[in-house]
């Protein structure tokens, strides 16, 4: 069965020329459109799509709200953030909410053809260019951590919980949850997903 996407972008033009392009695709097909957040998180809620391509500017917000609404609807569709905007700011805001990738509009068809595959395949994505520039800018979150705590948060990458990781490294699940919570508080984040994102676009140096 083809992975379900919706396009939310107000330019219709350009909605319409990435929609024509996943379609073509065979593998994925368009379940929804929309212009706005609102239309967004009610077309969402409603065909609950496998993967969102979402703009950062709509006429009633910003696709970041989008994207938390989202969440807070349907945990399982996974967003793309597809911007104009080489942001840093934006592209941090974009992790907080669990953007799994952010891709500029510069890229080639192809290329956000795969990052949808990708994404449904339930790999996080992020745009090279901006993770290299970040990274260059800002010292390394992960220098503070001890070395229980790198390994808490590779494991935390691999997607196991508290419990998985207890197991696996033989501790008590409160060491655990202890070493999570020193983690995110060093890295300068709030989630778990931050920190999966984080390391996914430490690993990332393509995109194919």
């Amino acid at each position: 069965m083809p992975t379900s996407v919706m396009i939310v972008d107000d330019h219709e033009v350009v909605r319409r020329g990435i929609a024509d392009m996943v379609d073509a695709a065979g593998d994925l097909r368009v379940v929804a459109e929309a212009g706005s957040v609102a239309d967004a998180v009610r077309r969402g809620t409603l065909t609950r799509p496998e993967v969102a391509l979402v703009d950062l500017q709509l006429p009633d917000g910003t696709g970041i709200e989008v994207i938390r609404r989202l969440a807070d609807e349907s945990s399982d569709t996974r967003c793309v953030v597809l911007t104009s905007f080489d942001d840093d700011d934006a592209l941090a805001s974009a992790i907080e909410v669990g953007a799994r990738a952010y891709v500029l509009k510069t890229v080639r068809g192809a290329e956000i053809v795969d990052v949808v595959r990708a994404v449904a395949a339930g790999r996080v994505l992020l745009d090279e260019r901006s993770l290299t520039r970040r990274r260059a800018a800002h010292e390394d979150p992960t220098s503070a951590l001890t070395p229980s705590e790198r390994r808490v948060l590779e494991l935390v990458a691999e997607g196991l919980t508290n419990r998985d990781i207890a197991e696996r490294l033989g501790v008590a699940e409160k060491t655990v949850k202890n070493h999570v919570t020193s983690m995110l508080s060093k890295m300068g984040l709030q989630r778990r997903t931050q920190a999966v994102a984080w390391v996914a676009g430490q690993r990332s140096t393509t995109w194919r």
